[in-house]
Protein backbone atom coordinates (compact mmCIF):
# COMPACT_ATOMS: atom_id res chain seq x y z
CA UNK A 1 0.00 0.00 0.00
CA UNK A 2 1.59 3.31 -1.21
CA UNK A 3 1.13 6.50 1.02
CA UNK A 4 -1.40 8.02 -0.83
CA UNK A 5 -3.61 4.63 -1.23
CA UNK A 6 -3.01 5.05 2.85
CA UNK A 7 -4.66 8.59 2.67
CA UNK A 8 -7.64 7.80 0.53
CA UNK A 9 -8.72 4.61 3.07
CA UNK A 10 -8.05 7.11 6.13
CA UNK A 11 -10.15 9.50 4.23
CA UNK A 12 -12.65 7.07 3.25
CA UNK A 13 -13.49 5.36 6.67
CA UNK A 14 -15.81 7.84 8.07
CA UNK A 15 -18.12 7.26 4.67
CA UNK A 16 -17.35 3.69 4.99
CA UNK A 17 -18.44 3.04 8.55
CA UNK A 18 -21.85 5.45 7.99
CA UNK A 19 -22.56 3.64 4.28
CA UNK A 20 -22.65 0.31 6.76
CA UNK A 21 -24.08 1.30 9.40
CA UNK A 22 -27.13 2.62 7.11
CA UNK A 23 -27.48 -0.28 5.82
CA UNK A 24 -27.67 -2.65 9.07
CA UNK A 25 -30.23 -0.48 10.16
CA UNK A 26 -32.12 -0.96 7.01
CA UNK A 27 -32.02 -4.32 7.54
CA UNK A 28 -32.63 -4.30 11.49
CA UNK A 29 -35.61 -2.58 10.78
CA UNK A 30 -37.27 -4.51 7.66
CA UNK A 31 -35.68 -7.78 8.33
CA UNK A 32 -36.56 -10.43 5.46
CA UNK A 33 -38.26 -7.75 4.05
CA UNK A 34 -35.35 -6.15 3.57
CA UNK A 35 -34.44 -8.08 0.70
CA UNK A 36 -37.86 -6.72 -1.30
CA UNK A 37 -37.25 -4.36 -3.57
CA UNK A 38 -36.92 -0.65 -1.78
CA UNK A 39 -39.88 0.90 -3.80
CA UNK A 40 -41.89 -1.51 -2.27
CA UNK A 41 -40.91 -1.08 1.45
CA UNK A 42 -41.44 2.74 0.59
CA UNK A 43 -44.95 2.45 -0.25
CA UNK A 44 -45.49 0.60 3.49
CA UNK A 45 -43.23 2.65 5.93
CA UNK A 46 -41.07 5.38 4.57
CA UNK A 47 -43.01 8.07 6.39
CA UNK A 48 -41.11 7.22 9.42
CA UNK A 49 -38.08 8.01 7.90
CA UNK A 50 -37.61 11.70 7.60
CA UNK A 51 -34.89 13.45 5.86
CA UNK A 52 -34.58 15.58 9.08
CA UNK A 53 -34.00 12.60 11.39
CA UNK A 54 -31.74 10.83 8.67
CA UNK A 55 -29.22 13.50 8.48
CA UNK A 56 -29.32 14.19 12.50
CA UNK A 57 -28.89 10.38 12.97
CA UNK A 58 -25.61 10.70 10.18
CA UNK A 59 -23.99 13.64 12.31
CA UNK A 60 -24.37 11.86 15.62
CA UNK A 61 -22.77 8.77 14.53
CA UNK A 62 -19.89 10.33 12.69
CA UNK A 63 -19.34 13.07 15.71
CA UNK A 64 -19.70 10.58 18.55
CA UNK A 65 -17.54 8.01 16.24
CA UNK A 66 -14.68 10.75 16.34
CA UNK A 67 -14.70 12.21 19.77
CA UNK A 68 -14.53 8.54 21.24
CA UNK A 69 -11.26 7.91 18.96
CA UNK A 70 -12.40 5.74 16.09
CA UNK A 71 -10.66 7.48 13.69
CA UNK A 72 -7.06 7.70 15.60
CA UNK A 73 -4.16 6.09 14.03
CA UNK A 74 -4.06 2.38 15.43
CA UNK A 75 -0.81 1.12 14.34
CA UNK A 76 0.95 1.20 17.64
CA UNK A 77 -2.67 -0.36 20.08
CA UNK A 78 -3.63 -3.86 20.41
CA UNK A 79 -6.04 -5.70 18.74
CA UNK A 80 -8.47 -5.51 22.12
CA UNK A 81 -8.14 -2.21 22.65
CA UNK A 82 -9.35 -1.63 19.06
CA UNK A 83 -12.12 -4.05 19.96
CA UNK A 84 -13.32 -2.18 22.68
CA UNK A 85 -13.46 0.76 20.82
CA UNK A 86 -15.72 -1.01 18.19
CA UNK A 87 -18.13 -2.38 20.56
CA UNK A 88 -18.01 1.25 22.69
CA UNK A 89 -18.70 2.69 19.07
CA UNK A 90 -21.50 0.27 18.48
CA UNK A 91 -23.34 0.64 21.70
CA UNK A 92 -23.33 4.59 21.37
CA UNK A 93 -24.60 4.18 18.02
CA UNK A 94 -27.60 2.18 19.61
CA UNK A 95 -28.14 4.51 21.98
CA UNK A 96 -28.12 7.46 19.91
CA UNK A 97 -30.39 5.89 17.42
CA UNK A 98 -33.02 5.01 20.60
CA UNK A 99 -33.05 8.72 21.26
CA UNK A 100 -33.57 9.83 17.47
CA UNK A 101 -36.73 7.15 17.45
CA UNK A 102 -37.85 9.03 20.08
CA UNK A 103 -37.59 12.14 19.22
CA UNK A 104 -38.99 11.91 16.05
CA UNK A 105 -41.25 9.24 17.19
CA UNK A 106 -40.41 6.34 14.65
CA UNK A 107 -42.41 3.52 16.36
CA UNK A 108 -40.65 1.20 14.07
CA UNK A 109 -37.47 0.96 15.64
CA UNK A 110 -38.75 -1.57 18.53
CA UNK A 111 -36.24 -2.92 21.96
CA UNK A 112 -35.98 -6.02 19.18
CA UNK A 113 -34.70 -3.84 16.38
CA UNK A 114 -32.32 -2.19 18.88
CA UNK A 115 -30.84 -5.21 19.95
CA UNK A 116 -30.23 -6.50 16.43
CA UNK A 117 -29.08 -3.39 15.51
CA UNK A 118 -26.25 -3.35 18.37
CA UNK A 119 -24.90 -7.01 17.63
CA UNK A 120 -24.98 -6.40 13.64
CA UNK A 121 -22.96 -3.57 14.12
CA UNK A 122 -20.77 -4.47 16.10
CA UNK A 123 -19.70 -7.51 14.58
CA UNK A 124 -19.97 -5.86 11.11
CA UNK A 125 -17.71 -3.06 12.70
CA UNK A 126 -15.33 -5.87 14.47
CA UNK A 127 -14.61 -7.71 10.85
CA UNK A 128 -14.14 -4.58 9.07
CA UNK A 129 -11.68 -3.18 11.35
CA UNK A 130 -10.13 -6.65 11.77
CA UNK A 131 -9.85 -7.32 7.69
CA UNK A 132 -8.10 -3.43 7.42
CA UNK A 133 -5.56 -3.72 10.22
CA UNK A 134 -4.53 -7.36 8.85
CA UNK A 135 -4.43 -5.63 5.42
CA UNK A 136 -2.27 -2.63 6.37
CA UNK A 137 0.17 -5.30 9.19
CA UNK A 138 0.20 -7.01 5.39
CA UNK A 139 1.78 -3.82 3.66
CA UNK A 140 4.32 -3.17 6.21
CA UNK A 141 5.57 -6.56 6.57
CA UNK A 142 6.75 -5.87 2.71
CA UNK A 143 8.12 -2.56 3.04
CA UNK A 144 5.34 -0.15 2.41
CA UNK A 145 3.67 2.58 4.30
CA UNK A 146 7.14 2.33 6.99
CA UNK A 147 7.79 5.28 8.97
CA UNK A 148 11.33 6.19 9.47
CA UNK A 149 12.55 6.33 12.80
CA UNK A 150 16.15 7.09 15.22
CA UNK A 151 16.99 5.93 18.62
CA UNK A 152 18.54 8.10 20.71
CA UNK A 153 20.90 5.83 22.97
CA UNK A 154 22.72 2.79 22.41
CA UNK A 155 22.27 1.41 26.11
CA UNK A 156 20.94 -2.18 26.31
CA UNK A 157 16.86 -0.47 26.25
CA UNK A 158 17.91 0.94 23.20
CA UNK A 159 19.14 -2.00 21.34
CA UNK A 160 15.91 -4.40 23.03
CA UNK A 161 13.74 -1.62 21.10
CA UNK A 162 15.34 -1.59 18.28
CA UNK A 163 15.07 -5.53 17.81
CA UNK A 164 11.87 -5.63 18.81
CA UNK A 165 10.49 -3.14 15.98
CA UNK A 166 12.42 -5.50 13.66
CA UNK A 167 10.91 -8.82 14.88
CA UNK A 168 7.99 -6.88 14.63
CA UNK A 169 7.76 -5.56 11.03
CA UNK A 170 3.77 -5.28 11.14
CA UNK A 171 4.41 -2.20 12.87
CA UNK A 172 5.54 -0.64 9.83
CA UNK A 173 9.02 0.97 11.67
CA UNK A 174 12.32 1.44 9.58
CA UNK A 175 14.98 1.83 12.18
CA UNK A 176 17.36 4.36 10.32
CA UNK A 177 20.14 3.98 13.02
CA UNK A 178 21.05 5.07 16.56
CA UNK A 179 22.57 8.84 17.95
CA UNK A 180 24.99 8.53 20.81
CA UNK A 181 28.62 9.93 21.44
CA UNK A 182 30.17 6.29 21.32
CA UNK A 183 28.04 2.63 21.54
CA UNK A 184 26.88 1.40 24.90
CA UNK A 185 25.12 -1.22 24.22
CA UNK A 186 25.98 -5.00 22.88
CA UNK A 187 27.89 -5.64 19.50
CA UNK A 188 26.66 -3.08 16.76
CA UNK A 189 27.18 -5.02 14.31
CA UNK A 190 24.07 -6.66 14.69
CA UNK A 191 22.56 -3.49 13.35
CA UNK A 192 25.11 -3.36 10.52
CA UNK A 193 27.75 -1.38 10.15
CA UNK A 194 26.71 2.14 9.67
CA UNK A 195 24.51 1.35 12.96
CA UNK A 196 25.99 4.79 14.70
CA UNK A 197 23.90 7.66 12.50
CA UNK A 198 25.07 10.80 14.32
CA UNK A 199 26.46 11.97 17.77
CA UNK A 200 24.61 13.67 20.36
CA UNK A 201 26.03 17.00 20.18
CA UNK A 202 25.52 16.70 15.78
CA UNK A 203 22.04 15.63 16.18
CA UNK A 204 20.90 18.82 15.27
CA UNK A 205 22.50 18.92 12.22
CA UNK A 206 22.07 15.74 11.01
CA UNK A 207 18.06 16.09 11.26
CA UNK A 208 18.40 19.15 9.37
CA UNK A 209 19.21 16.92 6.25
CA UNK A 210 17.64 13.42 6.66
CA UNK A 211 14.34 12.38 6.35
CA UNK A 212 12.83 10.99 9.78
CA UNK A 213 9.60 10.83 11.03
CA UNK A 214 9.95 10.04 14.39
CA UNK A 215 12.64 10.32 16.88
CA UNK A 216 12.65 7.68 20.34
CA UNK A 217 14.61 8.53 23.09
CA UNK A 218 16.53 5.91 25.10
CA UNK A 219 18.44 7.95 26.88
CA UNK A 220 19.18 7.17 30.79
CA UNK A 221 16.84 10.23 32.57
CA UNK A 222 19.46 10.92 35.65
CA UNK A 223 22.76 10.91 33.67
CA UNK A 224 21.13 12.68 29.85
CA UNK A 225 18.45 15.15 31.51
CA UNK A 226 19.59 17.97 29.38
CA UNK A 227 20.89 16.29 26.25
CA UNK A 228 17.76 14.77 26.21
CA UNK A 229 15.35 17.25 26.48
CA UNK A 230 17.43 19.44 24.26
CA UNK A 231 16.84 16.68 21.78
CA UNK A 232 13.12 17.14 22.19
CA UNK A 233 13.50 20.78 21.60
CA UNK A 234 14.99 20.79 18.65
CA UNK A 235 12.67 18.04 17.34
CA UNK A 236 9.92 20.55 18.45
CA UNK A 237 11.13 22.69 16.29
CA UNK A 238 11.39 20.54 13.22
CA UNK A 239 8.07 19.39 13.83
CA UNK A 240 9.27 15.84 14.10
CA UNK A 241 7.74 13.13 16.55
CA UNK A 242 9.32 11.98 19.49
CA UNK A 243 8.59 9.15 21.72
CA UNK A 244 10.19 8.38 24.97
CA UNK A 245 11.09 5.28 26.68
CA UNK A 246 11.68 6.57 30.60
CA UNK A 247 9.92 9.09 32.54
CA UNK A 248 8.18 12.14 30.99
CA UNK A 249 10.89 15.40 30.48
CA UNK A 250 10.13 19.01 30.75
CA UNK A 251 8.74 19.99 27.50
CA UNK A 252 6.63 22.90 26.70
CA UNK A 253 4.81 20.62 23.62
CA UNK A 254 1.20 21.02 23.31
CA UNK A 255 0.75 17.41 22.10
CA UNK A 256 1.76 15.02 24.51
CA UNK A 257 0.19 11.46 24.43
CA UNK A 258 1.14 7.72 25.49
CA UNK A 259 0.93 4.73 23.42
CA UNK A 260 2.57 1.14 23.28
CA UNK A 261 4.88 1.06 20.66
CA UNK A 262 6.09 -2.96 20.40
CA UNK A 263 5.80 -3.65 23.62
CA UNK A 264 7.31 -0.98 25.69
CA UNK A 265 5.04 1.94 26.62
CA UNK A 266 6.13 5.80 25.34
CA UNK A 267 5.52 9.06 25.70
CA UNK A 268 4.89 11.16 22.03
CA UNK A 269 5.99 14.81 22.10
CA UNK A 270 4.47 16.63 19.15
CA UNK A 271 3.96 20.15 18.17
CA UNK A 272 1.84 19.43 15.14
CA UNK A 273 -1.66 17.27 15.27
CA UNK A 274 -1.16 13.25 15.35
CA UNK A 275 -3.65 11.09 12.59
CA UNK A 276 -6.70 13.09 14.20
CA UNK A 277 -10.00 13.10 12.41
CA UNK A 278 -8.96 17.12 11.75
CA UNK A 279 -6.23 15.51 9.38
CA UNK A 280 -8.59 13.12 8.01
CA UNK A 281 -11.25 15.50 7.33
CA UNK A 282 -8.45 18.05 5.84
CA UNK A 283 -7.29 15.30 3.38
CA UNK A 284 -10.58 14.46 2.08
CA UNK A 285 -11.26 17.99 1.88
CA UNK A 286 -7.93 18.08 -0.46
CA UNK A 287 -8.91 15.23 -2.52
CA UNK A 288 -12.36 16.51 -3.25
CA UNK A 289 -12.05 20.02 -3.78
CA UNK A 290 -8.25 19.22 -6.26
CA UNK A 291 -10.75 16.95 -8.54
CA UNK A 292 -13.53 19.76 -8.24
CA UNK A 293 -11.73 22.53 -8.73
CA UNK A 294 -9.61 21.08 -11.70
CA UNK A 295 -12.95 19.94 -13.44
CA UNK A 296 -14.09 23.90 -13.10
CA UNK A 297 -10.47 25.20 -13.98
CA UNK A 298 -9.99 22.80 -16.81
CA UNK A 299 -11.00 25.55 -20.00
CA UNK A 300 -7.89 27.73 -18.13
CA UNK A 301 -5.69 24.99 -18.16
CA UNK A 302 -6.38 24.05 -21.93
CA UNK A 303 -5.87 27.84 -22.31
CA UNK A 304 -3.02 28.51 -20.67
CA UNK A 305 -0.80 25.22 -21.88
CA UNK A 306 -1.69 26.59 -25.74
CA UNK A 307 -0.69 30.22 -25.01
CA UNK A 308 2.40 29.01 -23.54
CA UNK A 309 3.01 26.88 -26.28
CA UNK A 310 2.74 29.93 -29.17
CA UNK A 311 4.25 32.64 -26.96
CA UNK A 312 7.56 30.67 -26.62
CA UNK A 313 9.59 27.27 -27.24
CA UNK A 314 9.33 24.86 -24.59
CA UNK A 315 7.18 22.55 -22.39
CA UNK A 316 4.11 24.06 -21.49
CA UNK A 317 5.04 22.44 -17.54
CA UNK A 318 7.42 23.62 -15.61
CA UNK A 319 8.78 21.21 -13.22
CA UNK A 320 10.78 21.42 -10.21
CA UNK A 321 12.04 19.74 -6.76
CA UNK A 322 10.96 20.81 -3.81
CA UNK A 323 11.24 20.26 -0.18
CA UNK A 324 7.94 18.57 1.47
CA UNK A 325 6.33 17.00 4.36
CA UNK A 326 9.30 16.02 7.08
CA UNK A 327 11.93 17.16 3.95
CA UNK A 328 10.32 14.62 1.55
CA UNK A 329 11.49 16.15 -1.84
CA UNK A 330 8.70 15.74 -4.58
CA UNK A 331 8.31 17.59 -7.88
CA UNK A 332 6.20 20.55 -8.20
CA UNK A 333 4.10 21.53 -10.99
CA UNK A 334 3.66 24.80 -12.42
CA UNK A 335 2.95 26.46 -15.74
CA UNK A 336 5.94 27.23 -17.12
CA UNK A 337 6.27 31.89 -17.13
CA UNK A 338 9.84 31.94 -17.89
CA UNK A 339 12.55 31.11 -20.40
CA UNK A 340 13.66 27.38 -20.35
CA UNK A 341 16.84 27.58 -18.74
CA UNK A 342 15.37 29.86 -16.39
CA UNK A 343 17.16 28.44 -13.62
CA UNK A 344 20.89 28.22 -15.14
CA UNK A 345 20.53 31.70 -15.66
CA UNK A 346 19.58 32.40 -12.03
CA UNK A 347 23.20 32.64 -10.54
CA UNK A 348 23.80 35.23 -12.70
CA UNK A 349 21.38 37.63 -11.19
CA UNK A 350 21.93 37.01 -7.21
CA UNK A 351 23.38 40.22 -6.99
CA UNK A 352 19.84 41.77 -7.84
CA UNK A 353 17.96 40.01 -5.69
CA UNK A 354 16.14 42.10 -3.68
CA UNK A 355 14.39 39.39 -1.18
CA UNK A 356 15.74 39.27 2.29
CA UNK A 357 17.19 36.04 3.53
CA UNK A 358 17.77 32.69 1.64
CA UNK A 359 14.43 33.21 -0.94
CA UNK A 360 15.17 34.93 -4.72
CA UNK A 361 12.78 37.73 -5.83
CA UNK A 362 13.64 40.44 -8.36
CA UNK A 363 11.28 42.57 -9.55
CA UNK A 364 10.71 42.69 -13.17
CA UNK A 365 12.58 39.60 -14.00
CA UNK A 366 14.20 39.40 -17.65
CA UNK A 367 13.66 35.89 -17.63
CA UNK A 368 9.68 35.89 -17.55
CA UNK A 369 8.04 35.58 -20.45
CA UNK A 370 4.99 37.86 -21.67
CA UNK A 371 2.71 35.15 -21.03
CA UNK A 372 3.98 34.29 -18.09
CA UNK A 373 3.85 37.37 -16.66
CA UNK A 374 0.19 37.31 -17.04
CA UNK A 375 -0.10 33.97 -15.56
CA UNK A 376 1.85 35.06 -12.57
CA UNK A 377 -0.35 38.23 -12.29
CA UNK A 378 -3.59 35.98 -12.11
CA UNK A 379 -2.34 33.30 -10.39
CA UNK A 380 -2.97 30.87 -13.23
CA UNK A 381 0.70 29.36 -13.18
CA UNK A 382 -0.22 27.55 -9.42
CA UNK A 383 -3.22 25.51 -10.72
CA UNK A 384 -1.17 22.45 -12.27
CA UNK A 385 -0.19 22.30 -8.25
CA UNK A 386 -4.00 20.90 -7.95
CA UNK A 387 -2.44 17.62 -9.32
CA UNK A 388 0.01 17.70 -6.54
CA UNK A 389 -2.67 17.99 -3.71
CA UNK A 390 -4.71 15.14 -5.23
CA UNK A 391 -1.31 12.87 -5.46
CA UNK A 392 -0.82 13.78 -1.32
CA UNK A 393 1.94 15.59 -1.89
CA UNK A 394 0.66 19.01 -1.23
CA UNK A 395 -2.45 20.42 0.55
CA UNK A 396 -4.85 22.93 -0.37
CA UNK A 397 -3.59 25.16 2.52
CA UNK A 398 -0.81 25.27 3.93
CA UNK A 399 3.02 26.64 3.73
CA UNK A 400 3.98 27.28 0.38
CA UNK A 401 7.01 24.85 -0.48
CA UNK A 402 10.42 25.90 -0.85
CA UNK A 403 13.11 25.02 -3.66
CA UNK A 404 16.13 23.07 -2.49
CA UNK A 405 18.17 26.42 -2.74
CA UNK A 406 16.17 28.49 -0.52
CA UNK A 407 15.60 25.84 1.92
CA UNK A 408 19.60 25.16 2.36
CA UNK A 409 19.50 29.01 3.39
CA UNK A 410 17.73 28.26 6.25
CA UNK A 411 19.63 29.67 9.40
CA UNK A 412 17.31 29.08 12.16
CA UNK A 413 16.20 25.91 13.02
CA UNK A 414 12.75 26.84 14.09
CA UNK A 415 11.55 27.97 11.03
CA UNK A 416 12.08 24.43 9.81
CA UNK A 417 9.07 23.62 11.58
CA UNK A 418 7.01 24.82 8.99
CA UNK A 419 7.89 21.19 6.96
CA UNK A 420 6.73 19.15 9.65
CA UNK A 421 3.09 19.75 7.75
CA UNK A 422 2.16 19.44 4.04
CA UNK A 423 3.10 22.40 2.05
CA UNK A 424 -0.08 23.91 0.40
CA UNK A 425 -0.53 25.89 -2.49
CA UNK A 426 -2.29 28.89 -0.17
CA UNK A 427 -1.32 30.25 3.22
CA UNK A 428 -1.39 33.35 5.81
CA UNK A 429 1.44 34.43 3.35
CA UNK A 430 -0.86 33.92 0.39
CA UNK A 431 -3.18 36.87 1.82
CA UNK A 432 -1.24 39.02 3.75
CA UNK A 433 0.74 40.44 0.94
CA UNK A 434 2.47 37.22 -0.71
CA UNK A 435 5.87 37.93 -1.93
CA UNK A 436 5.81 41.91 -0.76
CA UNK A 437 6.17 40.73 3.10
CA UNK A 438 10.17 40.27 4.35
CA UNK A 439 11.31 36.67 4.74
CA UNK A 440 11.37 36.76 8.39
CA UNK A 441 7.61 37.74 8.50
CA UNK A 442 6.69 35.29 6.10
CA UNK A 443 7.88 32.30 8.75
CA UNK A 444 6.20 33.48 11.41
CA UNK A 445 3.05 33.47 9.72
CA UNK A 446 3.83 30.31 8.81
CA UNK A 447 4.39 29.61 12.47
CA UNK A 448 1.49 30.67 12.88
CA UNK A 449 -0.86 28.82 11.16
CA UNK A 450 0.96 26.00 12.73
CA UNK A 451 0.28 26.86 16.30
CA UNK A 452 -3.64 28.00 15.72
CA UNK A 453 -4.85 25.13 12.66
CA UNK A 454 -7.70 24.10 12.83
CA UNK A 455 -10.50 23.41 9.72
CA UNK A 456 -12.10 26.72 10.13
CA UNK A 457 -8.58 28.67 9.77
CA UNK A 458 -8.13 26.32 6.62
CA UNK A 459 -11.49 28.18 5.40
CA UNK A 460 -11.08 31.50 6.07
CA UNK A 461 -7.91 31.10 4.31
CA UNK A 462 -9.28 29.86 1.24
CA UNK A 463 -12.17 32.54 1.43
CA UNK A 464 -9.61 34.70 1.85
CA UNK A 465 -7.34 33.42 -0.90
CA UNK A 466 -9.73 34.14 -4.13
CA UNK A 467 -9.82 37.91 -3.53
CA UNK A 468 -6.76 38.60 -2.81
CA UNK A 469 -5.01 36.77 -6.32
CA UNK A 470 -8.10 38.60 -7.94
CA UNK A 471 -6.56 41.80 -7.00
CA UNK A 472 -2.82 40.25 -7.69
CA UNK A 473 -1.89 41.56 -4.43
CA UNK A 474 1.94 40.74 -4.07
CA UNK A 475 1.87 38.38 -6.97
CA UNK A 476 5.85 38.29 -8.84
Amino acid sequence: MTSLHRQLLVALLPLSDLSLLGVILYISIFGRDAFIPISVIAGRSMQVHTIAALAILLFAWNTSFSLIGLYRSKRLEPMLAQVADVVTAAGLATLILAGISIMFRVHVVTPIVLLRFLVLTACSLITARTTMRQGLRFSRVRGRNLRNVVIVGTNIRATDFATNLLIRSELGYRVVGFVDDAWAGPDSQSFGPSALVSSIGEFRSYLRTQIIDEVVIALPVKSFYEQANDIIRTCREHGVIVRVLTSVFDTTTPLNTVHELGSAPVVTFSSVPIDTMRLVIKRSVDILGSTVLLMLTSPFLFAAFALIRLDSKGPAIFTQERIGLNKRRFRIYKFRTMVTNAEKLQWQLESRNEAEGPVFKISNDPRITRVGRFLRKASIDELPQLVNVLKGDMSLVGPRPLPLRDYEGFSKDWQRRRFSVRPGITCLWQISGRSGIPFDQWMLLDMQYLDEWSLWLDFKILIKTLPAVLKGEGAA
